[in-house]
């Protein structure tokens, strides 16, 4: 049922809201509308169709990849320039991989519900320690100072990345409703956008409010030709600070995608 709301949610907001009346004094305000965007495909790169997934990010010219599925969960550096993919690390086989961020020279990649996350050196790809949390893990982003956690649900944990504590929450609304589903994370401009899991849509929010500002429809971007069944959902977000390219891709997915976003 939850699922079936939060589609009829998104679903509301890309075609747009009805008429609104005036409030009275004693009114509260409106939910904030978000706006609404549509893509265009700018380039896409070859993707391994055993990749599960799970994170990305964009770091120095290298795309930075988290897997998922129990003795299948890696974490992977793809260079889109000449194609090279290099296996940093393999989870342990009874683990199943989540999202990945990065703090400094750290990268951090979780486990989905091991409570388990992987710090690794991000210069030599050595593991450097393991940290514990509390409750499960999907998406991981970084401001640069805190990391952000999704874990389903419609609230996302800021923690301290030396010691995995949580230093507070942001709680995301879509027109005034809980948003639920939240999955993969990235943070881009001073705001985290964050995969639906289980839809074609992501969402942009202001992490001071937790309000969702922007709702972008990504329906049709794997064309039915290159789906098979084992293509999964669409998951993943990178982004490169140093000229503004957003990449997005899916579970067992044969395409990465840069993506150009326009206003609707």
């Amino acid at each position: 049922m939850k699922r079936i709301l939060l589609y009829l949610l998104l679903v509301a907001t890309s075609v747009g809201c009805g008429t609104r009346t005036r409030q009275s004094a004693t009114t509260p305000p409106a939910p904030v509308e978000p706006k609404t965007y549509g893509y265009t495909v700018k380039n896409s790169y070859p993707h391994a169709t055993d990749s599960y997934t799970q994170g990305l990010l964009f770091h120095e010219g290298l795309l930075w990849e988290g897997t998922g599925q129990k003795g299948e969960s890696r974490l992977l550096k793809h260079d889109l320039t000449t194609g090279h993919t290099e296996k940093v690390a393999h989870l342990p086989r009874h683990e199943f991989g989540e999202g990945i961020a990065l703090v400094g020279e750290e990268l951090f990649q979780l486990t989905w519900m091991e409570n388990t996350a992987h710090v690794y050196d991000l210069a030599t790809g050595k593991e450097r320690r393991t940290l514990r949390f509390p409750g499960e893990g999907w998406g991981l982003t970084s401001d640069g100072e805190w990391l952000y956690l999704s874990d389903g649900s419609a609230t996302i944990r800021r923690l301290d990345p030396t010691t995995f504590e949580r230093k507070g929450s942001i709680a995301v609304t879509l027109r005034g409703e809980p948003l639920d589903f939240l999955n993969e994370l990235e943070w881009i401009d001073g705001k985290i956008w964050a995969n639906i899991y289980t839809t074609d849509h992501l969402v942009i929010i202001d992490p001071r409010s937790g309000v969702v500002e922007g709702v972008v429809n990504l329906e049709g971007l794997l064309p039915e030709t290159e789906r098979t069944p084992q293509t999964d959902v669409l998951n993943g977000i990178a982004y490169d600070a140093s000229t503004g390219r957003i990449f997005v891709t899916g579970k067992n997915w044969s395409k990465l995608y840069e993506i150009e976003l326009f206003e609707k």
